[in-house]
């Protein structure tokens, strides 16, 4: 079955469909990951995003019950050079194919991925749209090129009511902006008790909980949309400590009076090499993000920069010690991707209980 994915400006892309056919336009992004991909299907970071995979073969290991990032997977679209039909892994439990037909994702498999990684690297990420062959391209460009970014990810993918992961430990808020199940896991690995809240929850409703820390999880979308969060944050700071990860990092930045500005092409992949400014030492990290906190507008905060990308020199951390406040903008939980960076939830641990958290 032939499908062809067509971009903003113009360029079309024909190749093999497979998975589902709910045709949605997104944004469209490369990931360079290796491996993983099932992870990356699944992370809602990914939302309202038409995916791009570098790597040639996609599939191979097939798709298993234990390496999910949510229930429900968001993405809007998967795009292979080539996708294995029939994997071979003894922890498979079904096909890359039957999984994102089981849950309408479409599939393109069998055109040039190099060529399209280049375009956006080129050009930065654009809107595009999957499509049957009988389509009318040039209505189909005009309609992309006149439709506004998607917006509103993080209300598609956040809990919609507070629940708990019960536990003996420190108590811990998860605010949930999409969060992965991997922060879930570390966190409950360490005996946090977590209370998994909405995006949406109150101060109040936060503190009411009497926590000994605050996480702020990763999310799709852009952050500046997210006023009254941004604003709940700012309340939050300097009460408890607090901890975010990628979208809860640049959330962190914006309540502080930081700005934030979209990358051309963004950060997506598992091998992005980022300096530990406090240690000296460099750090192999899982990232996937569009926005990166501007480093300037930092002079106007008390943040401290801790961590940088050593490919584009971007912040990839920030640290306010007096307030027991840091965050990265990278995944230390390492779904998928390499685990240097886990000791941060360990540096978390350490920093509630110096603040009088359970032991």
């Amino acid at each position: 079955m032939k499908r062809q994915l067509i971009l903003e400006d113009g360029s079309v892309f024909v190749g093999e469909g497979f998975g589902g056919s709910n045709y949605q336009m997104g944004e469209i992004v490369f990931n360079t990951g290796m491996s993983g991909y099932q992870e990356v299907i699944s992370d809602l970071s990914y939302c309202a995003q038409i995916v791009l995979m570098t790597y040639p073969m996609i599939g191979n290991y097939g798709i298993n019950r234990d390496d999910f990032e949510s229930i429900e997977p968001a993405i809007f679209g998967l795009v292979v050079s080539e996708y294995c039909e029939y994997p071979n892994n003894w922890r498979s439990d079904e096909s890359i194919d039957t999984f994102l037909a089981s849950n309408d994702i479409p599939g393109l498999a069998g055109i040039d991925t190099r060529k399209l990684t280049k375009l956006i690297r080129k050009e930065g990420t654009m809107k595009a749209i999957m499509a049957d062959m009988d389509v009318d391209v040039d209505a189909t460009v005009a309609m992309l090129k006149a439709a506004p970014y998607p917006t509103g990810q993080v209300a598609q993918v956040s809990t919609q009511k507070a629940f708990q992961v019960p536990n003996r430990g420190r108590r811990v808020v998860l605010i949930d902006y999409g969060a992965k199940q991997g922060i879930v896991r570390e966190l409950s690995s360490r005996g946090c008790d977590l209370k998994i809240m909405p995006y949406t929850s109150t101060v109040q409703e936060v503190m009411n909980l009497k926590p000994d820390g605050i996480m702020l999880s990763n999310g799709p979308g852009d952050p500046r949309e997210l006023t009254q969060a941004i604003e709940n944050i700012r309340a939050l700071i300097g009460q408890i400590p607090i901890f975010g990860i990628c979208l809860g990092h640049q959330l962190i930045a914006l309540a502080s009076g930081a700005k934030i500005d979209k990358l051309k092409f963004g950060h997506r992949g598992a091998n992005q090499p980022v300096m530990n400014l406090l240690t000296g030492k460099v750090e192999i990290t899982s990232q996937n993000h569009s926005f990166s906190v501007n480093e300037e507008s930092l002079a106007n905060t008390d943040l401290e920069v801790t961590h940088r990308n050593l490919n584009d020199k971007s912040v990839e951390g920030l640290a306010c010690p007096e307030k027991n406040l840091f965050s990265v903008q990278y995944h230390p939980e390492a779904a998928p991707g390499p685990e240097d960076a886990n000791y941060l939830f360990d540096t978390f641990m350490r920093v509630m209980d110096a603040q009088g958290g359970n032991k």
